[in-house]
């Protein structure tokens, strides 16, 4: 579980990286580095498996997203936003610079599953979402195993992804590398 401290994280700014400086250890690949005013995270984005969830993210981060609204052009869109919803030993949602959960950067995307992503750890960056296609800027790192918002099935066929309450699937971009708090 992420200690209860990370619970009241405020994400000042998000950057993309390699990180390679910084982060020596890590191996080659795309990073992103989530400063809070608790503790960083080190996020390694899953782009060869979910390129254009991992492209929408970096792009919102850097501020070159060309579809956000108006008055998101030219601003790194997660600059200051907070992790507006917490449940305690399930997830920490961010993304919304609204910070009321409705939020969004004024376009959707298509849901981009992997078989092989899966949310089977505590640190797993997924998108949030409120049903198929609706993907926007919302993201939530997984506090423990949470295999029910997977889209795949143990055998590996895809599942039913209807929307809320029971079946929604949640498109795994990433996961912290470094950072994460476990007790």
């Amino acid at each position: 579980m992420i200690k209860n401290t990370l619970f009241t994280v405020l994400l000042l700014f998000l950057v993309t990286t390699s990180c390679k400086e910084e982060y020596a250890d890590l191996e080659d690949g795309l990073y992103a580095q989530f400063v809070t005013n608790k503790d960083t995270m080190v996020a390694k984005l899953f782009f060869k498996e979910a390129p254009v969830t991992v492209a929408n993210f970096v792009a919102l981060a850097e501020g070159e997203h060309p579809l956000v609204k108006e008055e998101y052009k030219n601003k790194r869109y997660y600059d200051s936003t907070t992790f507006h919803r917490v449940i305690n030993d399930f997830m920490i949602q961010g993304g919304d610079p609204t910070a009321t959960g409705s939020g969004d950067p004024g376009y959707k995307f298509e849901d981009e599953f992997s078989p092989n992503l899966k949310h089977d750890k505590p640190g797993i960056l997924s998108m949030a979402n409120s049903g198929p296609n609706t993907n926007g800027s919302q993201f939530f790192i997984t506090e423990k195993p949470t295999p029910f918002l997977d889209a795949f099935k143990e055998d590996g066929s895809m599942k039913e992804c209807g929307t809320y309450p029971g079946g929604g699937c949640h498109a795994v971009f990433g996961e912290i590398v470094k950072g994460l708090n476990i007790q």
